[in-house]
């Protein structure tokens, strides 16, 4: 058994181990807790003495894909098909431009301008297109500098964002410009709260051209202009077609360039050896052109650099024949000397009517001129070949596979206002659109004389002067150098012989 003083030792010598073990513990913790209030004040203090910064704001126009933040993001420009050219990457020239495969406008290329835009200031931009962003949230912007957009064709013309672009006007040129007060963005709050573009005056130039060959139109083509309004000895006013038509000292103007359109443009009736001359366009040089006809069909088109028949009787329009002129001539089935002159002619070859026909010339620099034209009807004639109206006159039309022209096929004359010479009788009118009275007026489509004018002053013609009708045997009509005659003082009760009269006059026949 131990003793009590024993105890009492074993007990001190126990509470004074706790009470070192207790006091060394409470150091460390107290030692512990000093150095992280010590790291945590650091820690805040390096907190709290820097300022959070974020990101400026930026301009866009497709609500932050595309973030404009420096010059050459604004200067940038994007094409049609998606690939962007900058300043840095920009190798475009007048010598070298930007080839475009498919487009319509210099509008189809993306800018920062908004849509039909070319002129802006940058606060315009930010506020009222809300062309701009922060990702911070930031709010409150206002901007300085102005925005300017310019467009103009190789002459220097200024064109419009939604203007047509046209080959022969190219390489356009695209300017993007900046004020000189240069631009910049600023947000009320944040940092940083603004964004500069540029301190002076900026400019970047691009230049496009589209990948086609440059091809102008013919403007108007020039039948025989003779009793078509023109001056001189063979004044004929109330010929005149109307004025977007037909010009009395240029022809029938172009009425279309599109070729699914091509049947508005003069001539829609054709013969063999009938030829119009093309007016080539400003700056175009006819002597060097090369061409090529584009058809599908029996009857072919020529076209020649020539000069105008120096005989009197012939080309007489042209008032100076020594200079020379694009000429197309259209040859087809013709009726030969031997069937004219015979009662009983060989069947000839009916051509496939529409035929469609584009004439394309070509110069060395790779400039193109089109015309193009599409006919309905084709004509033949008898030639000089005179008889008395008999069965002989539609027979001979039909053994050619062809038949005798009505009225309407030939010419415009309205019946009813020279009821002398052409009455209104039997359903039997001319044309439409119609003239204002008995004589043909200049139309496209609206008949073989009207388009053509009068046959006998074309070289090499075999077109008579006066002409039986389909409708001649019913009624007594003719046609007579542009006007329609009821020849009833030469008229008499048809003989046995299916002759009518005492005169003798030609015919022309046609298909279809």
């Amino acid at each position: 058994m131990n003793s009590p003083s024993l105890s009492v030792g074993l007990l001190s010598r126990q509470s004074f181990n706790l009470l070192s073990f207790l006091l060394r513990s409470s150091l460390c913790i107290a030692a512990l807790l000093f150095w992280l209030c010590s790291f945590g004040a650091q820690a805040l203090t390096a907190q709290t003495s820097r300022v959070i910064e974020g990101s400026g704001p930026y301009l866009t126009s497709d609500g932050g894909q595309t973030k404009v933040t420096d010059l050459e993001s604004l200067l940038t420009i994007t094409l049609p098909h998606g690939v962007k050219v900058s300043p840095s990457t920009n190798t475009s020239s007048r010598t070298n431009p930007i080839v475009l495969s498919t487009w319509r406008t210099l509008g189809d290329i993306k800018t920062i301008f908004p849509p039909s835009t070319t002129y802006l200031s940058l606060n315009d931009l930010v506020n009222r297109y809300h062309y701009w962003g922060d990702d911070d949230g930031d709010g409150g912007v206002t901007a300085t500098g102005t925005l300017w957009l310019s467009l103009h064709d190789k002459n220097g013309d200024t064109v419009r964002l939604n203007d047509t672009l046209d080959a022969c006007k190219a390489p356009y040129q695209l300017t993007i410009g900046l004020s000189s007060d240069g631009g910049s963005l600023t947000t009320q709050y944040g940092v940083p709260n603004r964004r500069v573009f540029s301190t002076t005056n900026d400019r970047e130039t691009y230049y496009f051209s589209p990948n086609e060959n440059c091809f102008f139109f013919v403007q108007s083509v020039r039948p025989n202009l003779l009793y078509g309004g023109t001056t001189g000895r063979q004044y004929r006013p109330q010929y005149a077609g109307p004025s977007n038509i037909w010009n009395p000292t240029k022809g029938f103007l172009t009425q279309s360039t599109r070729s699914s359109s091509y049947g508005q443009n003069f001539p829609t009736t054709g013969t063999n050896g009938g030829y119009f001359d093309l007016e080539m366009p400003a700056g175009v040089d006819g002597s060097q052109l090369s061409w090529t006809v584009n058809t599908s069909g029996r009857i072919r088109a020529d076209v020649r650099w020539v000069r105008p028949s120096r005989s009197s009787s012939y080309d007489k329009w042209i008032t100076d024949k020594s200079s020379y002129v694009t000429r197309v001539w259209l040859s087809g089935p013709v009726a030969t000397y031997t069937q004219q002159q015979s009662a009983n002619p060989s069947p000839l070859e009916r051509p496939s009517l529409p035929q469609k026909f584009e004439l394309v010339g070509r110069d060395g620099d790779g400039r193109e001129v089109r015309y193009g034209f599409v006919l309905q009807k084709w004509f033949v004639s008898r030639g000089n070949k005179g008889y008395f109206w008999s069965d002989e006159m539609m027979s001979w039309c039909s053994r050619l596979g062809y038949r005798v022209a009505r009225l309407r096929d030939l010419t415009n004359s309205k019946c009813g206002v020279d009821n002398t010479n052409f009455p209104c009788q039997n359903g039997i009118d001319g044309a439409t659109p119609r003239s204002s009275g008995n004589y043909y007026m200049r139309h496209i489509g609206a008949g073989f004389f009207s388009e053509w004018g009068n046959m006998e002053f074309y070289h090499n013609s075999d077109f008579g002067y006066s002409f039986w009708l389909n409708e001649s045997k019913a009624s007594s009509l003719l046609f007579n150098w542009g006007i329609v005659i009821l020849r009833d003082q030469s008229v008499g009760t048809p003989s046995s012989d299916g002759r009518i009269g005492y005169n003798t006059y030609s015919s022309i026949c046609t298909t279809p």
